[in-house]
């Protein structure tokens, strides 16, 4: 059965636990191992951990952050940030992370997801695919990497194409002008890449109500939606996001 799965993302600086708006403004809410045991413990069906200042400052995954996140919990855990090479996802699969998730790499150097892909299986590699909106690009949606601060000059849903003739496995597309407003995912983004690729896509940026998750699945196609400020700040638990969805006719693994 295909299920429609919620996956909270921690975004981690400095080992911990934070969440801002638009990449910037973050706020310090804890310990990223805490909260994924937590997330597990609640039903969440994955979880992903994005090292948010990795590439900024040059710099691997703090593997010990990744390690202690996984001793804790028994689902699925996808790691990004600062994966520039395949050692550097293999130290990452070594530790007991399930994918890893490449991004700025990807662009710099996109036969690292091919070689990575080729290594490691195609369902170990997810690309993430931070956009914004752009009249540049025949699709509306630009790449932006390092966190945010880049252009990549790349259309978004051109790009999505290409990393899954790579070998990607899954897509993370994050919106840059929702992300952390709640004020819901970018949908016509979501669904633009969603429509072109054949591979699971994850919708993320921007979900603020239950609705959104449902608009994500429904209307973006998306496969799984990521959240974070609704989790994290106890708007809503991880049984009544699912709840809603089956609700609305989706198919989610519910907890015993």
């Amino acid at each position: 059965m295909d299920y429609r799965r919620i996956i909270p993302c921690l975004d981690v600086k400095n080992g911990r636990l934070v969440k801002g708006v638009h990449f910037v403004e973050l706020k310090e809410l804890g310990d990223p191992a805490e909260s994924a045991a937590a997330y597990s413990e609640a039903g969440a069906d994955e979880l992903v951990f994005l090292d948010i200042k990795a590439t900024l400052d040059n710099r691997q995954t703090l593997l010990d952050a990744v390690r202690r996140t996984v001793e804790r919990i028994s689902i699925p855990l996808t790691v990004g940030g600062g994966i520039r090479s395949v050692a550097d996802v293999d130290a990452l699969l070594e530790v007991g992370a399930s994918k890893v998730s490449i991004n700025t790499a990807a662009v710099r150097n996109p036969d690292l997801v091919r070689e990575a892909a080729d290594r490691f299986g195609s369902q170990r590699i997810t690309v993430a695919i931070d956009t914004r909106k752009s009249d540049a690009c025949p699709s509306g949606f630009e790449v932006v990497v390092r966190g945010g601060t880049e252009g990549a000059g790349l259309d978004a849903v051109a790009w999505a194409k290409r990393v899954e003739a790579l070998g990607a496995g899954t897509l993370l597309p994050t919106s840059m002008d929702a992300d952390g407003t709640q004020a819901g995912y970018d949908i016509p983004m979501t669904r633009a890449i969603a429509d072109a690729v054949q591979v699971p896509v994850i919708a993320s940026g921007g979900a603020g109500t239950l609705e959104h998750l449902y608009e994500a699945i429904a209307e973006g196609h998306a496969d799984a939606v990521l959240v974070a400020s609704i989790a994290h700040y106890g708007t809503y638990t991880i049984a009544q996001m699912k709840q809603y969805l089956v609700e609305r006719g989706c198919n989610c693994r519910m907890s015993a």
